[in-house]
């Protein structure tokens, strides 16, 4: 009986802990963000990016390249980051596994993963590589990932379906609160959108999938947009 119960602690003893949830935002300022300070604020709790109007044609933005707001409290591996998202018009995303690639004159120039969601109704819920390999999988779908000898066009393979993309698409509240979660596991990635899957791939393209990186929010180029995050919870995975 003594050597079962001293096995039984020991094996509670060796099991892994659970990560503790890491705080990237205070909910009141952008302690720990870096970015454009012109083009992103806190208002009503929310983290808040603005493509602003050209004076000489308001229906242009003045911003000539897409910019990030980047989380300066260390790097994402694998991890899982949920968060609320409202945006009017425009395109926008989370960048995950990222790298800055130069200061840029409206703000940082980020490559990398993106978890994509736009006003529009195609492109939500995608994974989209920024300054890389392009989309890796449309909404709905999952996908595997395999290298090529085309420098940033990789195959991508088909491997069935995650959801319905009208259905899923159908579900997003229009110029209100939506919830995304981003998961990603070693070379898998899952995206969801209010509960449901939006994405699943699986990126068996080595010399390019990134594995480690920066966090980051993105304003996109073009028309005069908003975009707005908030209760951003981020659970690193052992």
């Amino acid at each position: 009986m003594k050597i079962r119960a001293l096995t039984t602690l020991f094996g509670l003893a060796i099991l892994p802990l659970a990560a503790a949830d890491i705080e990237v935002f205070n909910g009141r300022d952008l302690t720990g963000w870096e970015g454009n300070k012109d083009l992103w604020s806190v208002q009503d709790g929310a983290i808040t990016g603005i493509t602003p109007p050209d004076p000489a044609n308001p229906e242009k933005g003045i911003i000539k390249h897409n910019t990030f707001l980047v989380w300066k409290g260390g790097t994402v591996s694998d991890f899982e980051l949920t968060f609320e998202y409202r945006i009017e018009k425009g395109n926008s995303g989370v960048q995950y596994r990222s790298t800055e690639l130069a200061p840029g004159e409206f703000g940082p120039i980020i490559s990398g993963y993106q978890a994509d969601f736009e006003a529009g109704d195609k492109y939500s819920g995608i994974l989209y590589e920024e300054k890389g390999r392009g989309i890796l999988a449309l909404r709905g779908e999952k996908t595997v990932i395999k290298a090529s000898d085309k420098p940033k066009k990789p195959t991508v393979e088909k491997a069935g379906l995650v959801g319905d993309s009208a259905a899923i698409q159908a579900s997003i509240k229009k110029e209100d609160w939506n919830t995304y979660k981003i998961v990603a596991k070693g070379n898998h990635v899952q995206h969801f959108i209010n509960g449901l899957q939006t994405i699943d791939v699986t990126d068996e393209d080595a010399a390019n999938a990134p594995k480690e990186g920066l966090l980051a929010l993105q304003i996109h180029q073009g028309p005069p947009m908003k975009v707005q995050f908030r209760n951003l919870k981020l659970t690193p995975l052992k």
